[in-house]
């Protein structure tokens, strides 16, 4: 019997998601359907429990629902918590298990795809938001030299250092902080991607081999990609990889079996232009 599952987001029309599962079902033997669900916006629990009740094994979970998608679980995963936020949803009898695959979908990207391991290195994230906590605890579990978070909002950084006290020491501040320091690995954890708005990021930031990051995906050179590329950075790259990294993770999760996403990769990939 074919086995049900979905991705729930609003709007959800550009989703990949459907695509990417179909490709790992058929490249595992898995017989599973996987569908785009637009939810409400006021009406995601109630979209879940309708899908779980006509026989849904379990959801991936795109923006605005991440919070939600947390909430309403029975039961979550360290990263989850960590994060306050959950991307991925498994329906298990009466209860609702929850994960955040979403920054070991972007440590994967970062270390088989683009041959970029993160020990030793010094790493910076840009922004201090969901995107930002669920990739704290991949990325300090590969004991990077220096882990730190810059935000427009110093307080809202510092509060992340704080919440992950007890599990990687963080530099955190504003941007002007950045002054004087240089990274290896620069992400773009910030919605600018999408809002083609441009960040105050200091001279000298990127360090000299460095790769610089966009979350974003789809989205051709951000403007973080091009301020990357106009400080000298050849290495760019946007959040295909993360997103079929975590694809894959879910899939696991939910399946046993880890599908090969090298085939989906060369699939989805385009220039960055």
């Amino acid at each position: 019997m074919t086995d049900r599952y979905a991705v729930l987001g609003h709007p959800i029309g550009h989703s990949k998601s459907p695509l990417i599962h179909s490709l790992f079902a058929r490249a595992t033997g898995q017989d599973i359907a996987y569908t785009a669900i637009e939810a409400p916006l006021d009406g995601f629990a109630d979209t879940v429990r309708r899908f779980r009740a006509e026989g849904g094994r379990g959801v991936n979970v795109s923006l605005p629902f991440k919070l939600q998608a947390f909430q309403m679980a029975t039961e979550s995963g360290e990263r989850a918590r960590l994060a306050g936020a959950a991307n991925c949803l498994k329906f298990d009898g009466e209860r609702i298990l929850a994960d955040n695959f979403d920054g070991v979908g972007l440590v994967n990207d970062l270390q088989r795809n683009l041959a970029c391991p993160l020990a030793g290195k010094r790493v910076l994230l840009l922004g201090a938001g969901g995107a930002t906590r669920g990739a704290l605890l991949p990325i300090a579990a590969e004991r990077p030299a220096l882990l730190a978070v810059a935000n427009r909002t110093p307080d809202k950084a510092h509060a992340l250092r704080h919440d992950f006290a007890a599990h990687t020491p963080l530099q955190t501040g504003g941007y002007e902080t950045l002054t004087g320091q240089a990274f290896d690995v620069v992400i773009n954890a910030t919605s600018t991607g999408l809002s083609q708005d441009a960040l105050p990021l200091p001279d000298g930031l990127f360090a000299p081999g460095a790769l610089a990051y966009e979350m974003v995906y789809g989205k051709g050179l951000t403007p973080f990609l091009r301020q990357a590329q106009a400080a000298g950075v050849s290495r760019v790259a946007d959040g295909v990889g993360m997103l079929v990294e975590q694809a894959a993770e879910a899939f696991l999760w939910w399946r046993g079996v880890r599908p090969d996403t090298r085939a989906v990769l060369e699939q989805l990939t385009v220039p960055l232009v």
